[in-house]
C-alpha cells in the first residue's frame, strides 16, 4: 500500500463516519506568534478544540503537513524524519473517548486489516480526575 492510498482510505473511512475533510493548514501557522512550524495536526485547530465553532462542522478529518525540528540531531535514522504527514480525526464536543476508540479499531482492523489478536492496548489508569 502506497502512502497516497493509506491517506485516502483514512479520509474515506472518517467520511462515511461523518466527518468533514478539511485542508492541511500551512507549514508556517498563519496569525500565531507563538510557533515558528505547525508540528502537529491539532495545531490548526486549537481556537475550536477550544470551543470555537468550525465551519465544516463538529466531526473533522484531515492529513496535516508538519515539521519538527526538536530531534534534528537524530534526523535520518529509521525513525526520525523533520517533515511528515499526520492523519487526524476531530470530535469539537460531538463524540469522546468511547466512540473515538471503537472508530480507530474499526479502521485498524476492518479497512486496514490488522489482526484483533496482535493488537496491544494499554491504559493509563493513574488519574481519577481524567475524564472517562
Amino acid at each position: 500500500m502506497t502512502a497516497a492510498e493509506l491517506r485516502r482510505l483514512y479520509i474515506d473511512f472518517f467520511k462515511k463516519h461523518g466527518h468533514a475533510e478539511i485542508k492541511s493548514a500551512p507549514l508556517v501557522p498563519e496569525n500565531d506568534p507563538t510557533c515558528l512550524f505547525t508540528t502537529a495536526g491539532m495545531h490548526p485547530l486549537v481556537p475550536y478544540l477550544l470551543g470555537e465553532k468550525h465551519p465544516a462542522g463538529k466531526r473533522l478529518v484531515n492529513v496535516q503537513k508538519c515539521l519538527r525540528t526538536g530531534d534534528i540531531d537524530v534526523v535520518g535514522d529509521p525513525f526520525h524524519l523533520t517533515f511528515f504527514e499526520m492523519l487526524g480525526n476531530w470530535s469539537l464536543g460531538d463524540y469522546f473517548k468511547q466512540e473515538a476508540i471503537a472508530m480507530s479499531f474499526e479502521f485498524l482492523t476492518e479497512v486496514l486489516g490488522f489482526n484483533k489478536e496482535e493488537i496491544k492496548i494499554t491504559c493509563f489508569a493513574g488519574d481519577e480526575n481524567a475524564p472517562k
